[in-house]
């Protein structure tokens, strides 16, 4: 087997848990082969460069075999090669860092931590020992 579908291939090589979510990736503009945007029933062969953009990231992988059966985990480094490069997985952990500032959508409310780490984060440490009984000795009204 020299080809295969794309939707069906990034489920074998385990990049999206079903094969329904790659198809939807493909669908929503998601899913390139070589720089050009890739339908789901879209061929690939080996050698051809995916990117899949899994937010925040692209990721890059390098077709080594065209599959349609799901494969073991164990078996991947036959399957693909990981080719995402070093400065997108600096935007992976920026965005980790930065974790509850921006708040993906249907993460639900924040939890007790988080608000405390905002908390500390927004409320500047010289203001608790800052007194604001101010003597205005020239306004005084007598």
């Amino acid at each position: 087997m020299n080809e295969a579908r794309i939707d069906k291939w990034m489920w074998a090589a385990r990049i999206f848990k079903t094969r329904t979510i790659a198809a939807e990736a493909c669908k929503k503009g998601r899913v390139s082969i070589n720089g050009a945007l890739a339908k789901a029933a879209r061929a690939v062969k080996p050698g051809d460069v995916i990117q899949v953009r899994k937010p925040p990231i692209t990721y890059s992988f390098k077709v080594l075999q065209a599959i349609e059966k799901r494969v073991g985990a164990k078996l991947l480094p036959e399957v693909m090669e990981n080719v995402t490069t070093p400065d997108q997985y600096e935007l992976l952990e920026m965005s980790r860092v930065s974790g509850f500032v921006d708040r993906a959508r249907g993460t639900g409310r924040p939890t007790k931590k988080d608000r405390r780490s905002l908390e500390e984060f927004t409320d500047p440490e010289f203001m608790d020992d800052f007194d604001f009984d101010f003597d205005f000795e020239g306004n005084s009204e007598e």
